[in-house]
């Protein structure tokens, strides 16, 4: 319907990259920081919390400044699958959710993500 915005695809893949960049980078930041009460509500060891947040926070830093654009952003599908796991299988969340937040979020970034893996994140990226 509109061609003429076709031109602007790799403006629009790298704001795709830096709202990804922006939900990790906050999330691993909380799981950092307060890696202690974050553990707790995961149900995952302190330890492994500071490991996923700077995982998040090193696959987003890829993914934002296009770096290793493609494996970054299959890191974070990596641990967006682990969260729709534990909220299934563990939680028992349903998808919208019933008394707390569905995995439709979750399952939301992945697509995201996975968009960024089929398009390397587009021309704007610093190292592929």
């Amino acid at each position: 319907m509109f061609p003429q915005l076709t031109q602007f695809a790799d403006l629009g893949f790298l704001a795709l990259r830096l709202m990804v960049a922006v939900i990790f980078i906050t999330s691993g930041w909380g799981h950092v920081t307060k890696s202690h009460a974050r553990s707790k509500s995961i149900g995952m060891s302190q330890g492994f919390t500071i490991f996923l947040g700077l995982a998040e926070i090193t696959g987003a830093l890829g993914v934002a400044f296009g770096v290793l654009t493609q494996l970054a952003a299959l890191g974070l599908i990596l641990v967006m699958l682990g969260a729709i796991q534990k909220k299934i299988f563990v939680w028992h969340t349903g998808f919208w959710g019933e008394k707390t937040y569905g995995w439709h979020y979750d399952l939301m970034i992945v697509v995201m993500n996975l968009v960024i893996v089929f398009t390397d994140g587009g021309r704007w990226v610093l190292i592929k």
